[in-house]
């Protein structure tokens, strides 16, 4: 196999007091098969046993050379992440791999690892809402943002907690095989496909359960009947209360007004259909609710920086 079509190279680094759900994450979605073009090795500071956190223990079969041998390295979370750094040697391989150019990607409070290395130093980054604070307090010149699930600053990510360490997976195959294969995988995780980086972490206020539910099940239909007119009176009237409430409540969960995420919904079924279909851009257009292919053309250009033509060339090799 040639280096050009070779498998991404992942490496799960795990330290100790490494939280078993964030490990788990990125090992399963990316674990190596058939249909997925990764190879996947779980790591740590040398091979052998690593104790982690909650009471389980990690016999992992390679040591700090995976992180020169990866494309991608995860840091899932570990425990106490604000008392003192990681070992001197994790920290040198980390910043090795970053300059050879591989990508980092922290799930929860492996962000603290990253930071350690200095590479988020003037960047965005997140973490657990529980640790935000204290990532602020120990490295200061991290722009830390509570707020969200994860943060892509493209060759260093960082997530919040382990539930959106699957977002970001799913992220990171949207970016590397696109729409079709993250929903796949979404489906295989019965995950949510869509939930974009910029969605709050929590509710900053209290919601009545019952609203909550009516919210969710609000997107569930829309995301339905996409290529129909969907107007902030339509969604508010499907969740049965009125369109202030609906916008400023839509917001606190999301991160996004309705049209916002409603635009992003359409522009995500247009970027499946491109990979998946032979269907002309005008007639794309037609099926996601943007009417015509100029305005499908201004709308790709807008969110994701490049054309309809040039995204189906990017995920349909030889088209």
């Amino acid at each position: 196999m040639s280096a050009s079509s070779r498998p991404h190279r992942v490496a799960v680094l795990v330290l100790e007091g490494a939280k078993p759900l964030d490990v788990g994450i990125p090992a399963q979605v990316f674990t190596t098969r058939a249909s997925m073009p990764y190879e996947v090795r779980v790591c740590g500071a040398a091979p052998g046993l690593v104790t982690g956190g909650d009471g389980l223990a990690y016999a992992v079969a390679h040591g700090l050379e995976a992180l020169a041998w990866a494309d991608i390295v995860f840091v899932p979370g570990y425990r106490f992440p604000d008392r003192e750094d990681p070992p001197r040697p994790v920290v040198d391989a980390l910043r090795a791999a970053h300059q050879r150019g591989a990508r980092l990607a922290a799930i929860s409070t492996g962000a603290f690892a990253l930071a350690a290395t200095g590479l988020l130093d003037g960047r965005r980054a997140t973490t657990h809402w529980h640790y935000t604070r204290a990532l602020a307090d120990r490295y200061p010149d991290v722009r830390v943002d509570e707020n969200v699930l994860f943060v892509d600053e493209g060759s260093v990510l960082t997530s919040a907690g382990a539930a959106s360490g699957i977002d970001l997976c799913l992220h990171i195959l949207r970016g590397d095989l696109g729409v079709a294969a993250s929903n796949h995988a979404a489906r295989r995780l019965v995950a949510a496909p869509y939930r974009s980086g910029g969605q709050a972490q929590y509710v900053p206020r209290s919601v009545p359960e019952p609203l909550g539910e009516r919210f969710a099940a609000t997107r569930e239909w829309a995301l339905h009947r996409l290529g129909e007119p969907l107007t902030l009176d339509t969604l508010a009237r499907q969740a049965g209360v009125s369109p202030r409430t609906f916008s400023r409540r839509f917001v606190d969960e999301t991160g996004y007004t309705p049209m916002q995420w409603v635009m992003r919904a359409r522009i995500d079924l247009a970027r499946e259909l491109l990979e998946r279909s032979q269907h002309s851009v005008e007639q794309i257009a037609a099926e996601v609710g943007l009417g015509t292919g100029a305005n499908l053309r201004l709308h790709f250009q807008r969110i994701l920086g490049t054309t309809p033509s040039e995204y189906r060339r990017t995920f349909t090799p030889g088209e």
